[in-house]
């Protein structure tokens, strides 16, 4: 069967993982393992010069992480997904891969209280300044983009508020000025609402609240949607230089 022909059920179920590559198990086996064996030097050269797909040390890929990571990709209709420890980790890492000392965001104003932290009082430390607008007031928005502007942040509902975003109207600033949207989409989950589809560019989750469903597992995850050019300009040398 051919997976880009999967629902989403079946992507739920199945998605990112393949029993013929995995001597046959069923159910995807967690690789506890650091590291792992490289064919000869040549290969291992290929895999630490990134010309080759595959596994070098888990702290950067694992097969096991590797399953959740494109299966939350592909129910989110994304092009490629990494995930963390936690949904915070996830918005860290987005922010600052974007993001230099210098730099500033526009944020949404009904955001987890976490969340909220992390601009308010953490990012500060690092030079990067947020600026929060209600989450429909457009022309707020378009108002608070600077020069050193490198994304807009927010959650389509607001957790707890339950404010909703003005989203089309944040995708047309955001394009006009050239930025990132980043929508941190826990509180619907790709089964209600797909950021991506509708003009988001990075999408984050807490997957504690929703991936495992009983409480037991913490991660978090970003998905990339592909569309956004980074090299269009130099604004993003994380993302397009060495």
């Amino acid at each position: 069967m051919d997976p880009k022909t999967y629902k989403f059920d079946t992507i739920s179920l199945h998605g990112g993982y393949m029993p013929s590559k995995n001597a046959g198990s069923r159910q995807v086996p967690i690789y506890q393992t650091t590291s792992y064996l490289f064919d000869d030097v040549d290969h291992a050269a290929a895999l630490f010069n990134l010309e080759q797909g595959g596994h070098i040390y888990s702290r950067i890929s694992n097969p096991t992480v590797q399953v959740l990571e494109e299966r939350v990709a592909a129910l989110e209709g994304g092009t490629a997904a990494l995930a963390t420890a936690s949904g915070m980790s996830a918005i860290f890492l987005a922010i600052m891969t974007l993001c230099n000392t210098g730099d500033h965001v526009v944020v949404s104003s009904q955001l987890y209280g976490g969340t909220v932290n992390l601009f308010r009082l953490t990012l500060p430390k690092f030079g990067i300044k947020a600026t929060f607008v209600k989450p429909r007031d457009t022309e707020g928005f378009k108002k608070a983009i600077q020069e050193n502007t490198k994304c807009i942040f927010g959650e389509l509902v607001g957790n707890p508020g339950n404010e909703l975003m003005n989203m089309p109207e944040i995708v047309k600033i955001a394009n006009e000025a050239g930025i990132p949207v980043i929508i941190d989409s826990t509180y619907q989950t790709p089964y209600l609402f797909k950021p991506l589809e509708h003009g988001a560019d990075i999408v984050v989750h807490s997957l504690t609240k929703w991936m495992a469903g009983h409480g037991s597992s913490m991660a978090g995850i970003l998905v990339e949607g592909g569309k956004f050019d980074f090299m269009k300009t130099d604004k993003f040398p994380t993302m397009t230089e060495p």
